[in-house]
Parts: structure tokens; sequence; C-alpha cells
């Protein structure tokens, strides 16, 4: 079967999200260090792999896809067209102002027209300036000005004041004493709030609040006017120094008649930059393209730019579901599409999935993995370690041995007295038909009869010795080590429930673990040293309470002993002393004697260890692998199995 794989781009229909496949992405994290919140994050921010190979998208590849549509608009745009927009636009004006001049009136008055007209200053600042002392004599000229003032105002004074659109359209004295007393009423507030006070916002917002929609507050009013004085700013910041500085000079230009509204908006933007992180708010952007933008389009594109940016930092800080529920999906389709709104909504509702599964629990404001959980992860780990198995590698291997009982195998043989009458219909008939010929009805002989094949299991009691010092956790060893525990527990659970399964871990002390705390082991400060010493104890002790008469120690370690029991605490000491290496020895000597045997897997080829471990193996009998971590798993379920079944016949 041919399988094709593609990043995805927004475009791809992806099938629902199921919490099986959750907490199976989530095993590995959850193993690694136990921590619950950090593995959602992962989750989120990898995406989730679905059974058919792809993968439902993350966060990373949500913000990937941002990254690419802001790079589009950087390429594809030069800011610096949006100036010489307005130097064609006075142009327009100046050329219909000429011909108007020439159509009405006469040449000498004309004259006069033209020199005021030729004597006008090149740049688009002083242009504007000059322009509005001048007395038009075409209608259209005149219009055209008062069209390109209106269009600039607004852009000026908009990021500031984007409520009061009418009074930009017009901008009468009146309109313009209104913005000044607003702008009076807004610094006092402001300077109260920088000052430590807590402004009267209600009494701004009887008088002014029609000219902010959907402002409930006055950190909201900081916010909004904020972000829309930093598109301005972004604009100029993007701007090559001389495109900036003409820019500048001719928004200056549309307010040189009321110095008050200067200084008050200057006031405002003084404020603004105490009270919020602008430097954030206002960042300057690369462009590189050829596609011209009037200065609306250009303020337009700041805006989007700048929708992208906060969209960016909320979806990079979001650490989970909670943070995630923040994001305003309309926003994120706006700006990347229908598809990626679908895909944040699937990422939010991630933990709700897996708590209406039974896999996490609430316990007051934290989640909790559910038993059920560790079941889970348990069988994804022994599910894991099979799919690297081949059908043939348990070794099994028919003996002379009969007797009722057992679990049956794929394998048949002819009947014999005494033999459990599992019959295989199918081949029973055949051997009937290749003796009998193809005639009905067909005649069974006792010879015919075909029978499975059974298996006899022995009962078995196991501890797991998990080797916990800091170079296992460190060298990554322990989450290997820790998927064999989980992996045997699932094994032992659903084929072998009469067996039993103790886990003990160990470094500077040993102690027992129960198969739920496993995810949840991470390192701590008691996790110094290697004290097999203790955990043989510890191990004899639990399986001298069992009856079985197999009994069996699986050690998972990577390195030689560093510590032993003393007293009422634990020597440390590396290079292992040699009264460490001899109570250890004592112990194994100990489990020997309780026929207790012992099978090491060494992660780790080093000479001390292995030689320690042959040491091991003259006084018990046990048996020693060497196993890489990726192939620990196998080795250990394949022991374990190997010894607990012998085929029957």
């Amino acid at each position: 079967m041919l399988i094709r794989y593609s990043r995805w781009d927004g475009s791809q229909s992806l099938p629902d999200l199921d919490a099986d496949d959750l907490i199976a992405a989530m095993s590995d994290d959850l193993l690694s260090d136990g921590d619950l919140r950090r593995a959602l994050q992962r989750l989120l921010q990898r995406g989730v792999p679905g059974r058919d190979g792809q993968r439902a998208p993350g966060l990373q590849e949500l913000l990937k896809q941002l990254s690419q549509r802001r790079q589009e608009r950087l390429d594809r745009y030069d800011l610096g067209s949006a100036l010489e927009d307005i130097k064609r636009k006075l142009e327009d004006v100046i050329r219909t102002e000429r011909e108007g001049i020439r159509q009405r009136l006469a040449p000498q008055a004309a004259a006069t027209k033209e020199a005021a007209l030729d004597a006008l200053p090149p740049d688009p600042a002083g242009r504007i300036r000059a322009l509005q002392d001048y007395a038009f004599v075409d209608p259209e000229a005149h219009r055209l000005f008062e069209e390109l003032l209106r269009s600039l105002r607004q852009q000026m004074l908009k990021p500031f004041l984007s409520g009061l659109q009418q009074a930009l359209e017009g901008m009468t004295p009146a309109d313009l004493a209104r913005l000044r007393e607003m702008l009076q009423d807004l610094n006092r507030m402001l300077r109260q709030r920088a000052d430590g006070g807590e402004p009267d916002f209600q009494a701004f917002r009887d008088r002014w609040g029609q000219h902010f929609s959907g402002v409930e507050s006055l950190d909201q009013l900081l916010q909004q006017i904020g972000r829309q004085m930093a598109q301005m700013q972004s604009l100029l910041a993007s701007l090559s120094p001389e495109h900036r500085a003409q820019l500048e000079d001719t928004l200056r230009s549309l307010l040189l008649r009321d110095e008050r509204l200067d200084a008050a908006l200057a006031q405002l933007a003084m404020h603004l930059d105490a009270l919020l992180p602008m430097d954030e708010l206002r960042p300057r952007y690369d462009f590189s393209g050829g596609d011209e933008v009037t200065l609306q389009e250009a303020m337009r594109l700041m805006e989007e730019l700048q929708q992208m940016d906060r969209l960016e930092r909320q979806l990079g800080r979001a650490k989970g579901p909670e943070e995630l529920a923040t994001v305003d999906p309309a926003e994120v389709e706006r700006l990347l599409g229908p598809e990626a709104a679908r895909e944040l909504e699937r990422l939010r509702d991630l933990a709700r999935m897996l708590e209406e599964a039974g896999y996490l629990e609430r316990r007051g404001d934290r989640l909790e993995l559910t038993a059920r959980a560790i079941r889970k992860i348990a069988d994804k780990a022994l599910h894991d370690i099979f799919a690297h198995l081949k059908r043939d590698r348990f070794g099994r291997h028919a003996v002379e041995r009969r007797g009722a009982g057992g679990d049956r195998t794929d394998e048949t043989k002819g009947y014999e007295y005494g033999d459990p009458f599992l019959l295989d219909l199918k081949e029973t008939l055949m051997n009937a038909v290749a003796r009998g010929g193809p005639v009905t009805p067909v005649r069974l002989a006792p010879d015919d009869f075909e029978v499975f094949r059974t298996e006899l299991s022995t009962q078995a009691a196991t501890v797991v010795m998990l080797d916990m010092s800091r170079s296992m956790l460190n060298s990554g060893l322990f989450l290997p080590a820790k998927k064999v525990a989980l992996a045997l527990h699932a094994l032992i659970r659903g084929q072998f429930p009469r067996d039993t399964l103790h886990i003990v871990g160990f470094s500077l002390y040993a102690r027992e673990f129960t198969a739920e705390q496993l995810p949840r082991l991470a390192w701590s400060d008691w996790n110094v040293g290697t004290n097999m010493h203790a955990a043989f104890m510890l191990s004899r002790r639990l399986l001298g309470r069992q009856k079985s008469g197999n009994r069996q120690i699986i050690m998972i370690t990577d390195g030689e002993p560093t510590a032993h029991l003393e007293g009422d605490g634990a020597e440390f000491a590396y290079p292992p002393t040699r009264r460490t290496l001899q109570e250890t020895l004592k112990e194994v000597r100990r489990c020997t004697r309780e026929s207790i045997t012992i099978n090491t897997f060494m992660l780790e080829r080093s000479t001390t260890l292995m030689a320690f471990v042959e040491q091991m193996a003259r006084i018990n009998r046990g048996r020693a692998f060497f196993a890489t971590p990726e192939r620990l798993g196998e080795y250990v379920v394949v022991d374990y199995v190997r010894g607990k079944r012998r085929a029957r016949g």
C-alpha cells in the first residue's frame, strides 16, 4: 500500500481526533518526566498523529502558517509608495487648478495665480501647508484638495480616536474643540492612573462612550487606542529614513493651525508609552515588494500585520487548553482561514475529550491521570514492543508433555487419547476428504480428528527492579525502562492474570511503586547512587510473600552498585567500595538460597558493570543481557514469555 505524506496547509480534510489517539500520543511525554501539564503542552505544540499516517496540526503548524502569511505581505508590497501616492494626488490638485486658471481667468490674473503655484515648495508637507492658505480658482481642484486633507487627517487621528468618524470627516472648528476637550479628559485619567490613582472611567464613558463602542473599562480603552496608535508608529518605523521624515512632516502639517490639539496628542502618546508595552506593539516590518499602496491601504496592512503578531504571541504563550481558550477563533479565521479556526477549536477541546473518555479527572484546579489512562499507556507500551517483534521470535518449541488445561495455540495435531478436545473442524474435514475422496456425505474416522495444541502456563511472581540513578535519568534510559515495566504490567494483566508483578525503583534507597505511579516518576534529590543492595533486600521480601514456585527478579540498570545500606542509612561512594560490592553479593546469595532467579538487562557496556554482573550470574545462575534502549522492551518481554510458556503436544 502506498501512502503519501504532505505538510498541512489548511486545505486537507482530517479525521476527527480520538481520545485513544490522544493518550497514545502523550504516553512517551508522560513517561519521560511525569508532568501531565507539560505533556499536554507538547501535544498542543506538535499536533496529534493519526492512525493513517496524517498528523492533525498543532500550534507549531498554525504558527508556521501565520509566519508564511506575514512574509507573503512583506514580499509583496512597497510601503514607500504610500508617500508617492500623496505626491501624485497633490500633483493632480495642482494640475487641475492650472487647467481651471487658464479656462476661468484673464491672462494677467492667470499669470499671477500660476506664479503662486510655481512658488509652492517641492515637498508634500510644504505644499499642504501652502495650499491650505491658497484661494482656489477651480472648484474641482479645491474638492480634490479637501478630500486629500480629510483622508490624511482620518489616517493621522484614527489611530487615537477611531470613534470620532464624523468629526474626522468634517473637522469643523466645533469638531476640533470637542476633540481637544475629549483628549483633555482622557489625558487627565491617564495622569491619575500613572500616579497610582483610580480614575472615574464611568464619568468619561457617560460623556464620550458613544465614540468607543464595546469598551467597558479604562484598560480596554488603553489597549484599543494603543494598538491603533501603534499602527501609525509601525508604518513610520518601517519606512526608509527619508520617507519617514517626509511623512511625519506631512502629517504634522495638517495640525499646524491647532497647536493645542497637536500638544494634546503628543501628551496622549507620552502617557501610552508609560502605561503600555508600546515597543512590543509597534514593530518595524521589512517590506521588499513592488506593489504600490495608498496611505489608507498601508494603515490597513499595518493593522493586519499587528493582528498577526498579537495572535502569534497568544499562540506562542499557550501552555495548555486554558490559555488557548483566550484566543479568538474569529480572529484565527480572519487571518488564517476557516480550516485553521476549526483546528484551533479541536486543540482547545483536547482536555475535555480526555476527561469525557475517562483518561483525565479534575482534582481542584488540576488535571490528573486516571487508572484507566495508566492502563491505556501500559497497553500502548506493550503494543509498541510487539509491533517490532516477528511472530517466531518467542522461540516456542514442542516438548513431550501432556495434560489438561493451558492456552490454545495456532498449531494443530492428530488427536490422541488424553488430549483436550479442541477440535479444528476444517482440518478434520479435509483429512476425511483426503482419505475417502470428494463424496457425500463425508464420513469421519478416528484418525481424521485434528485438535489444536495447547500450552502449559506456569504461575510466576516477578519483581522488576528499575535503576533510577541520575545517570539513567540524564541519559534518557529511564523512559524505556519505565515503558518495559508498564508493558509487563499490561502483559500480565491481560494474558497471565494469575501472575504477580512488583515494581521496585532504586537509587540511594529502594522503594516499591505501583504501575499507576510510574508515569509520574521523575528526578528528585534522592536519585543519587545505585543501591542494588537495598533493592534486592526489598525484592526478596516482596517475593517471600508469594506461594508461586517461579520467582524472579528482572533488573534493568546502566551501572555497577555504588551504594549499600549501613545501619539506619545508606553509604554512597563512587567508584564503588569493596564493602558495597560485598554487601550486594551477599544479598544475591540470599536470593539464590530462596530460589529467586535474577536476570539482568544492562543498558551500558562498561567493564565494571559487566564484571559485577558476571559475579552475580556465577552465584545465582541467572542470565545477563546487553540491550540497547530501543530493543530493551523486546528483550524483556520475550524472555518473560519464553520463561512462562512451554508448548504441549
